[in-house]
Protein backbone atom coordinates (compact mmCIF):
# COMPACT_ATOMS: atom_id res chain seq x y z
CA UNK A 1 0.00 0.00 0.00
CA UNK A 2 2.90 2.08 0.86
CA UNK A 3 4.34 2.20 -2.67
CA UNK A 4 1.10 3.28 -4.23
CA UNK A 5 0.84 6.27 -2.09
CA UNK A 6 1.77 9.74 -4.23
CA UNK A 7 5.30 10.35 -3.23
CA UNK A 8 6.53 13.91 -2.48
CA UNK A 9 10.08 14.81 -2.28
CA UNK A 10 11.50 16.67 1.03
CA UNK A 11 15.07 17.59 1.23
CA UNK A 12 16.70 19.19 4.09
CA UNK A 13 20.06 20.80 3.19
CA UNK A 14 21.80 21.40 6.59
CA UNK A 15 25.60 20.38 7.56
CA UNK A 16 24.55 20.73 11.40
CA UNK A 17 21.19 18.56 10.74
CA UNK A 18 23.86 16.16 8.33
CA UNK A 19 26.32 15.92 11.49
CA UNK A 20 23.72 15.76 14.32
CA UNK A 21 24.47 19.15 15.66
CA UNK A 22 20.90 19.69 15.99
CA UNK A 23 17.38 18.16 14.44
CA UNK A 24 15.89 18.75 11.37
CA UNK A 25 13.06 21.04 12.18
CA UNK A 26 12.09 22.46 8.26
CA UNK A 27 11.87 18.49 7.08
CA UNK A 28 9.70 17.75 9.29
CA UNK A 29 7.14 20.96 9.30
CA UNK A 30 7.12 20.54 5.38
CA UNK A 31 5.58 17.12 6.27
CA UNK A 32 3.29 18.86 8.56
CA UNK A 33 2.11 21.49 5.98
CA UNK A 34 1.74 18.52 3.12
CA UNK A 35 -0.47 16.56 5.78
CA UNK A 36 -2.67 19.55 7.12
CA UNK A 37 -3.05 20.49 3.30
CA UNK A 38 -3.47 17.53 0.93
CA UNK A 39 -6.05 14.84 0.82
CA UNK A 40 -4.39 13.11 -1.82
CA UNK A 41 -2.75 9.67 -0.18
CA UNK A 42 0.74 10.75 -0.27
CA UNK A 43 4.16 9.71 1.85
CA UNK A 44 6.96 11.55 2.18
CA UNK A 45 10.41 10.80 0.11
CA UNK A 46 12.93 12.72 3.23
CA UNK A 47 16.44 13.39 2.57
CA UNK A 48 18.89 14.83 4.82
CA UNK A 49 21.91 16.06 2.54
CA UNK A 50 25.45 18.69 3.43
CA UNK A 51 25.85 21.71 1.91
CA UNK A 52 27.73 20.98 -0.62
CA UNK A 53 26.04 20.78 -4.33
CA UNK A 54 26.91 17.30 -5.68
CA UNK A 55 24.67 15.53 -2.89
CA UNK A 56 21.60 18.05 -3.38
CA UNK A 57 21.61 17.46 -7.34
CA UNK A 58 22.11 13.84 -6.14
CA UNK A 59 19.12 13.92 -3.67
CA UNK A 60 17.14 15.93 -6.22
CA UNK A 61 17.63 13.56 -9.58
CA UNK A 62 17.00 10.61 -7.57
CA UNK A 63 13.29 11.80 -6.26
CA UNK A 64 12.72 13.38 -9.73
CA UNK A 65 14.28 9.99 -11.88
CA UNK A 66 13.95 7.32 -9.73
CA UNK A 67 10.60 7.86 -7.09
CA UNK A 68 8.96 10.30 -9.47
CA UNK A 69 8.05 12.14 -7.18
CA UNK A 70 5.73 15.02 -8.87
CA UNK A 71 6.87 17.95 -5.70
CA UNK A 72 10.25 17.92 -4.48
CA UNK A 73 10.65 20.87 -1.58
CA UNK A 74 13.89 21.14 -0.23
CA UNK A 75 14.54 23.43 2.55
CA UNK A 76 17.74 25.80 3.68
CA UNK A 77 20.61 26.67 2.17
CA UNK A 78 19.56 29.43 -0.07
CA UNK A 79 20.71 32.11 1.40
CA UNK A 80 24.04 34.43 0.51
CA UNK A 81 26.75 32.64 2.66
CA UNK A 82 29.28 30.39 0.66
CA UNK A 83 27.97 27.02 1.72
CA UNK A 84 24.27 28.11 0.53
CA UNK A 85 24.23 26.41 -2.51
CA UNK A 86 20.46 24.56 -3.10
CA UNK A 87 19.36 27.23 -5.43
CA UNK A 88 22.60 26.30 -7.99
CA UNK A 89 22.06 22.68 -7.74
CA UNK A 90 18.44 23.22 -8.53
CA UNK A 91 19.53 25.15 -11.41
CA UNK A 92 21.77 22.93 -12.38
CA UNK A 93 19.28 19.93 -12.66
CA UNK A 94 16.37 21.94 -14.07
CA UNK A 95 15.16 21.93 -17.14
CA UNK A 96 13.24 25.18 -16.83
CA UNK A 97 13.09 27.72 -14.11
CA UNK A 98 10.17 29.11 -12.83
CA UNK A 99 10.81 32.62 -11.44
CA UNK A 100 7.64 33.69 -10.25
CA UNK A 101 7.19 30.87 -7.25
CA UNK A 102 10.76 32.42 -5.81
CA UNK A 103 9.57 36.31 -6.60
CA UNK A 104 5.93 35.14 -4.38
CA UNK A 105 7.68 33.74 -1.50
CA UNK A 106 10.17 36.57 -0.94
CA UNK A 107 6.97 39.17 -1.12
CA UNK A 108 5.59 37.39 1.52
CA UNK A 109 8.17 36.76 3.81
CA UNK A 110 9.53 40.39 3.39
CA UNK A 111 6.42 41.29 5.25
CA UNK A 112 7.42 40.20 8.21
CA UNK A 113 11.17 39.58 7.61
CA UNK A 114 13.12 42.57 6.30
CA UNK A 115 16.32 40.20 5.90
CA UNK A 116 14.20 37.77 3.50
CA UNK A 117 15.26 40.55 0.46
CA UNK A 118 18.95 37.85 1.11
CA UNK A 119 16.73 34.72 0.21
CA UNK A 120 17.34 32.89 -3.23
CA UNK A 121 14.24 30.63 -3.12
CA UNK A 122 13.40 29.52 -6.63
CA UNK A 123 11.50 26.43 -8.46
CA UNK A 124 12.16 24.85 -11.59
CA UNK A 125 11.25 21.92 -13.44
CA UNK A 126 13.48 18.77 -14.36
CA UNK A 127 10.52 16.45 -16.40
CA UNK A 128 7.44 16.06 -14.58
CA UNK A 129 8.67 16.86 -11.26
CA UNK A 130 8.59 20.64 -9.70
CA UNK A 131 11.38 21.41 -7.53
CA UNK A 132 10.49 24.09 -5.21
CA UNK A 133 13.37 25.76 -2.48
CA UNK A 134 12.29 27.47 0.78
CA UNK A 135 13.94 28.79 3.51
CA UNK A 136 15.25 26.82 6.16
CA UNK A 137 13.44 28.35 8.79
CA UNK A 138 10.67 26.32 9.91
CA UNK A 139 8.21 29.25 10.79
CA UNK A 140 8.71 30.47 7.37
CA UNK A 141 7.78 26.79 5.73
CA UNK A 142 3.66 27.30 5.96
CA UNK A 143 4.05 30.89 5.14
CA UNK A 144 5.91 30.14 1.62
CA UNK A 145 4.05 27.30 0.84
CA UNK A 146 0.82 29.31 1.48
CA UNK A 147 2.15 32.09 -0.79
CA UNK A 148 2.75 29.52 -4.01
CA UNK A 149 0.12 27.01 -3.25
CA UNK A 150 -2.31 28.75 -5.81
CA UNK A 151 -0.37 28.31 -8.63
CA UNK A 152 1.00 24.71 -7.39
CA UNK A 153 -1.42 22.05 -8.57
CA UNK A 154 -1.97 23.46 -11.93
CA UNK A 155 1.66 23.33 -12.55
CA UNK A 156 2.02 19.58 -11.82
CA UNK A 157 -1.16 18.55 -13.77
CA UNK A 158 0.87 20.83 -16.76
CA UNK A 159 3.96 18.64 -16.00
CA UNK A 160 2.03 15.84 -16.71
CA UNK A 161 1.44 15.28 -13.07
CA UNK A 162 -1.72 14.05 -11.10
CA UNK A 163 -4.40 15.89 -10.19
CA UNK A 164 -4.39 16.87 -7.00
CA UNK A 165 -6.37 16.55 -3.82
CA UNK A 166 -6.95 19.16 -0.95
CA UNK A 167 -8.46 19.59 2.30
CA UNK A 168 -10.74 22.07 3.55
CA UNK A 169 -7.42 24.17 5.35
CA UNK A 170 -5.68 24.08 2.56
CA UNK A 171 -4.93 27.79 0.60
CA UNK A 172 -6.89 28.67 -2.40
CA UNK A 173 -5.72 26.70 -5.66
CA UNK A 174 -6.64 28.07 -9.04
CA UNK A 175 -6.65 25.81 -11.75
CA UNK A 176 -8.03 27.48 -15.37
CA UNK A 177 -11.61 26.80 -16.85
CA UNK A 178 -10.73 23.99 -19.57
Amino acid sequence: MESSLLPIGIVTVSDRATSGVYEDLSGPAIREVFTQWLATPWRAEYRLVPDEQPRIEAALVELADVQRCPIIVTTGGTGPAPRDVTPEATMAVCDRVLPGFGEQMRAVSLRSVPTAILSRQLAGTRGSSLIINLPGKPGAIAECLGAIWSAMPYCVELLGGPRLAFTESAPRYHRPSP
